[in-house]
């Protein structure tokens, strides 16, 4: 009896998705990421960073077309089993319907989803979804990024969409949204983590897309060259704010991203011999180190396991058959 089979699903742990997402738009780096990507992948035995090619910052002002055509060509050529998404332009933007025709209508057997900027309300993902099935009519998932407070207002209805697999925060267009009311250093490693109107804003998407099994997904730390900021801010995401996944900008934050998304040794062995023993018992009540266990606490040990494999960390090998 496999453990995904004997335990319901977790509510919020429906979606199971990398623990980053890389984010490239300009060629060399989005080559570079793609090259990166399988080389982690041969290191660790799965994909631990999703690649997603950029579109909305990365396409040149009057060369949307050409951009995108590229994006559809390095999307084709991803080697098999790539995870590979692309951000494209917000619905009210005139290249937003050329994107998915370019990119989905040619290369959406490919894709893993599609993300959209600047969503505001339930409307704007239902016309990317109406756009997507024209271009692509097998459909794809689609991951939303929340960036204003009216956005923020409607994250439950917007998590609640059969479409929607991931929400997004938009930390810096967020702040830039409130006309000076929030300070700058808002959108830094640190502050974003204690200025109230950010901190409402972050716990109202990770509450969002936990009501409806979706992922959440914690925004980006600018400063790139500060590892100890970086590894600093990914721990608070994961740890106190609920996310279970994190954009990268440059290639120094995936491992980072990685280690503080993963369990820890201790906790991996713990999830492993808690869920062995109960699955000796037919997932009956067991006591296991004075405590009492039963399926509501092995619902977390298992997506502990799950969060392990998904990281690329070692296993148990007791445990290796489940995965």
């Amino acid at each position: 009896m496999h453990p995904r089979d004997i335990l319901q699903q977790a509510q919020a742990g429906a979606v199971v998705l990398p623990v980053c997402d890389h984010y490239s738009g300009v060629e060399a780096r989005m080559r570079k990421s793609l090259q990166l990507q399988a080389e982690m992948t041969a290191e660790f035995g799965t994909c631990v960073f999703d690649v997603t090619l950029d579109c909305e910052d990365g396409a040149p002002v009057g060369g949307e077309a050409e951009h995108a055509a590229l994006v559809t060509e390095l999307v084709l050529a991803a080697p098999a089993g790539a995870r590979v998404a692309v951000r494209v332009h917000p619905v009210d933007h005139p290249a937003f319907e050329a994107d998915l025709r370019q990119i989905a209508g040619q290369a959406g057997h490919r894709l893993t989803h599609i993300m959209i900027p600047k969503v505001e309300s339930v409307a704007d993902v239902q016309q990317a979804e109406k756009v997507l099935l024209r271009y692509h009519p097998a459909g794809l998932p689609l991951h939303v990024l929340i960036e204003s407070p009216h956005a923020v207002h409607r994250a439950f209805d917007i998590a609640a969409l059969a479409r929607v697999q991931s929400l997004s925060f938009g930390l810096m267009d967020f702040v830039s949204a409130h006309a000076g009311a929030i300070a700058a250093d808002g959108m830094g490693a640190q502050a974003q983590f204690t200025q109230p109107l950010v901190v409402r804003a972050k716990l109202e998407i990770a509450s969002a897309a936990h009501a409806f099994g979706k992922v959440p997904s914690h925004c980006v730390v600018t400063e790139f060259n500060d590892t100890a900021a970086l590894r600093a801010a990914a721990r608070r995401a994961a740890r106190d704010f609920g996310f279970t996944r994190m954009w990268s900008i440059h290639p120094s934050q995936i491992r980072p991203i990685l280690e503080a998304f993963a369990p820890d040794e201790r906790q991996i062995d713990t999830a492993a011999a808690i869920l062995l023993a109960a699955a000796q018992a037919d997932w009956a009540p067991i006591s296991h180190g004075g405590a009492l266990h039963d399926r509501a606490s092995y619902r977390h040990f298992w997506q502990v396991l799950v969060r392990a494999h998904a990281t690329g960390r070692p296993l148990p090998a007791s445990t290796l058959a489940w995965f």
